[in-house]
Formats: C-alpha cells, structure tokens, sequence
C-alpha cells in the first residue's frame, strides 16, 4: 500500500484523551491523519497493528551541539558546572559552517527519527558568521537545518532565537558570542527568508533565548513584532528560564522578582509558550506556570549531564501543568530514555516509585508517554495527538495492552529501532 495513501486499524491507540479501543485512521498525501474513528470496524485495505503510539516531538534541541557531545566529560575545573561547560559549546559554535551544520543536523535528525521522535522544534541561535557577518543569504545556517529535516523525514518547528545582550545588566555580547546576536530588524528578516519554507512538514515559530540575554523593552518589542508580522498568536514561543540558581539569583537582583514570576507578570503566557528547563521555581512560580497552559520543556539527560537540578514534576504534575520533553544538548537522543530518566529522577528525590501516576492514573509509563506527546504537539505548533491533521508519525507494538507500554519504556533493548 502506499504510504501517500494508506489507512491503519489499531486495537487500541494512545490518544489525547488516553488509550482508545478499536481505531481506525486514513492518513493523506501529505502525512496528516484525514479522518479518526473510535470503534470502528477494521477494513480489508487496512494494516492491522496492536497498540498504535504518536511519536513524540522532541520539543528542544541545539543541533550543532550534537558535534562536541561526549567530548566534554572531562576534569577540567573543581567548580565545573553548566558555566565552565558553555565555553566548550562555544567553541563547537565557532567551527560550524552552513554545510557542517546541514551535515551534523541530518545525521542527528534521522537519529531521533530512529528513537521515538517524530517531530523537532530547533532552538536555533547560530546565525551569522564566526566574525559576526551576516551571511549574504541572511538564513543560510537556518537553511541549513531545514534541509536537513527534509532530508530525514523528520517534522520541524523551527525556532529562531533573538540574542542581544550577555546578561541581566544589560553587558555586551562577548567575541564568541557573535554568531547568536541580532538586532530585532535583523531577526525580523531571518523570519522573512523562513516564512515562505513553511509547508505540512515545517512551522515557523520563535524563541527568546532567555530573560537575561534580552531586556525588557527588546522583548515586549519583538514579541509585538512578532504578533502583528507574523500572526504569532497562532504560533509557538519558546525560551530557556530558569535553569540554573545563579540566573535566578541574578534576575532577583535586576528585576526584583523570580524568573518565572517576571516572565508571567510582562507577557501573556498561554499554550502557546514553552518554557524550557524552568527547573527551581518557587511553589507560587509552579502554581502559576501550570495555571498559564503553557509547556514546561524538560530535557532530563541535558539537565543530569549539566547538573542543573531536578524539575519539581510531581506538584506540577499535581497542579494541572503541561510537560515535554527535549534531547537539548543530545548527550543522549532515546525518547524513551528522557521518559525513563523524568520518572527515576523523581524516584531518587523522593525515595519512593511509581511517581508520575495515582490512582486514577496508575500506568506510569502510559501517562509519561500521553503527556509527553500532548506537550510536544502544542510546542511545536501542531494538532493533538492521534487527532485529524496531526501528523502521522507513529511506532506500533505487536500487544495491545497497557503493560505493553511498561515494557516499552522500561525495559526495551539497547537499539531497539523506533522509526515506526
């Protein structure tokens, strides 16, 4: 059967709203499911699977950070932390060119369309020369990753980072910070070369780098901006917060308040937004975050290899709150194992296991994987999961229980192939 034409008869399948029995779906010429019936009748034409699961969008990445990943686990200083690891990164920053990053990226990209993944939203601030230059097609390096998605079969959001300043004083970029740094009509023309590349396997949206790399007045301008120009009312937003203690103490004393807090006071937060990492907040920062609608972008292999610290994810759980999750770095591109190091870093906080689940929800690794697959789909600009126009990007299990998923999250082999 061809794959531009194709329909799937699952006996159950992982819905928004949970596992689903009797499923059936027609997917269109462009990979978008057409039409879902629950309880339906299986048809000849159909292929038959057992349990059908939506691929998770990868909803943070820093693709050309896949170049150095491993080389940096190294004694370098007794006071190494995310600070001393980011020189390094810029150093990997340096090095790439349009065709490197087209390289690296396609290789990264079919990797995490073998391991669960079926969309990408790209952080992607590397835009310019190592000197600093515009290139002479202003989105090349960006074109670059375009491409290679394409290339990988892989959906991408991506995500243009607008970069001015080095801290919450308002202090100059730094040399090798050069290539990241735009100035708001720069960016703006970015997003235009990018605007007419958008299709059924590419969405535009943007991203903030972070409270501290742009001032108050830049942001509240380009978000306007970005909301007259570019429709971004209908488009995902994106920015790092929180990550680590010394950027939270840092805002405190600049702006008088918390990082999240800020954030929630000086712009409307809603689904729309992810916030990536938003890893030490307050109990008043996670009551009002999840209340936003907005995404809390995990990224649980990044976050261990850093030492960032542990997202609080039970109270978040229990106040309502929206997660992802996102291979960041790309120390490690498993969805499985972002899944698997989310739930196990809860258990060793709290001593306890079984943590993401209650009684009402007791399948731990179902409600992972659901949860996972809702917050991606609304970081990255795309319909529910298993929903008539999401993307039809799955992997498949022969049984159809849930234990089926325990066992997949688990306990699954080491190279278990997950293109689906």
């Amino acid at each position: 059967m061809s794959l531009q034409n194709r329909s799937i008869y699952a006996e159950s399948a992982l819905t928004a709203r949970g596992l689903e029995a009797q499923v059936r779906l027609e997917i269109d010429a462009h990979q978008r499911i057409r039409a879902l019936q629950i309880g339906a009748a299986r048809q000849p034409q159909d292929e038959h699977v057992g349990l059908l699961l939506p691929k998770i969008a990868n909803l943070h990445s820093h693709a050309f950070q896949r170049d150095f990943a491993g080389d940096t686990e190294l004694f370098t200083d007794p006071h190494d932390s995310f600070w001393t690891w980011r020189e390094q990164m810029y150093a990997a920053a340096s090095r790439a060119s349009p065709d490197s990053l087209y390289a690296i990226a396609l290789d990264l990209y079919q990797l995490m369309r073998a391991r669960g993944y079926g969309w990408v939203c790209e952080f992607h601030y590397l835009h310019h020369q190592p000197d600093g230059t515009p290139y002479a097609r202003v989105a090349a390096l960006a074109e670059a990753i375009v491409c290679a998605a394409r290339d990988a079969g892989l959906g991408l959001t991506l995500l243009p980072v607008l970069y001015q300043v080095g801290g919450f004083d308002g202090r100059g970029l730094g040399p090798q910070q050069r290539r990241f740094a735009t100035t708001r009509r720069e960016f703006f023309e970015i997003m235009s070369a990018l605007k007419p590349l958008e299709g059924p396997s590419m969405t535009l949206g943007m991203a903030l780098h972070s409270l501290r790399a742009l001032s108050p007045g830049a942001m509240a301008a380009a978000l306007n901006e970005f909301e007259r120009s570019f429709d971004g009312s209908q488009r995902p937003i994106h920015l790092h917060i929180a990550e680590q203690l010394a950027e939270v103490e840092q805002c405190i004393a600049a702006r008088g308040a918390r990082p999240v807090d800020w954030l929630l006071d000086h712009a409307n937060v809603d689904a729309r937004w992810c916030l990536v990492h938003a890893t030490h907040m307050s109990a008043q920062e996670l009551t009002r975050l999840a209340a936003s609608g907005a995404v809390a972008g995990l990224c649980p292999t990044t976050e261990a290899n850093l030492g960032d610290g542990l997202f609080p994810l039970k109270a978040f759980r229990e106040c309502g709150g929206r997660i992802g999750i996102g291979s960041d770095s790309h120390a490690s591109v498993d969805a499985l194992e972002e899944l698997r190091w989310l739930e196990y870093g809860q258990r060793l906080q709290s001593q306890r296991r079984n943590v993401y689940a209650d009684a009402q929800d007791p399948n731990v690794a179902l409600n992972l994987w659901r949860d996972a697959a809702i917050g991606g789909a609304l970081a990255s600009g795309q319909a529910a999961p298993l929903s008539v126009g999401a993307p039809a990007a799955f992997l498949s299990l022969a049984q159809s229980d849930p234990n089926a998923m325990s066992r997949l999250v688990f306990r699954h082999p080491h190279g278990l192939n997950l293109a689906g």
